[in-house]
């Protein structure tokens, strides 16, 4: 395994030395504080053998001189039915009080489809919400931005939303929280 250690830690920001071969832009890192594994996935080469990497989760009691184990692969999450209904971290890890989950795992960065798999009608997707319908429909299958100010409704809206697909289109949900919404994931 290759090994090495930490020179700096600037909030999420390590930056960890090797001494043999550099691990691969999007690979991971492990670090062991307090029995945890904190994983880091590396964003940069510097020279001197040196990367940069983002921390995953809180870098509270890292400090220089650290192991950093490379893990030699990229963070890889569970897919498939069995992650139907649980919630995760970006690492792959539950965070709702349930077991962990064995089985298929993906990376978290992949490709994107050929353009000759895609296809190129667009659909509207009925929401269920008349005013969304009306003034700014969704495409079907596409990803969809929900920007406001505080106490505006976003979250009630997210919350219609997945009431209605659920109750009207029988299909699923995938909500990600980002940035501040993460506290309602």
């Amino acid at each position: 395994m290759n090994k090495g250690k930490i020179t700096q830690v600037i909030g999420p920001v390590v930056s960890v030395e090797f001494e043999d071969l550099l691990p691969s832009i999007l690979d991971s890192l492990e670090v062991e504080l307090d029995g945890k594994k904190i994983v880091l996935e590396v964003q940069q080469h510097l020279g001197g053998n040196e990367v940069k990497a983002v921390a995953m989760d809180s870098t509270d009691g890292l400090m220089r001189g650290m192991e950093v184990v490379a893990t030699g692969q990229p963070i890889s999450v569970p897919v498939g039915d069995i992650t139907l209904g649980r919630m995760f971290n970006v690492t792959g890890q539950p965070i709702d009080g349930g077991e962990q989950v064995a089985g298929e795992t993906l990376p978290i960065h992949r490709d994107a489809p050929e353009f000759d798999n895609l296809s190129t009608k667009s659909e509207v997707f009925e929401t269920g919400i008349k005013v969304i319908d009306l003034i700014a429909p969704f495409v079907k299958g596409g990803k969809v931005g929900l920007f406001g100010g505080a106490g505006v409704g976003k979250t009630v809206i997210i919350q219609e939303l997945i009431r209605n697909i659920a109750a009207e289109h029988g299909g699923y949900s995938v909500f990600a929280g980002v940035g501040e919404r993460t506290r309602e994931g």
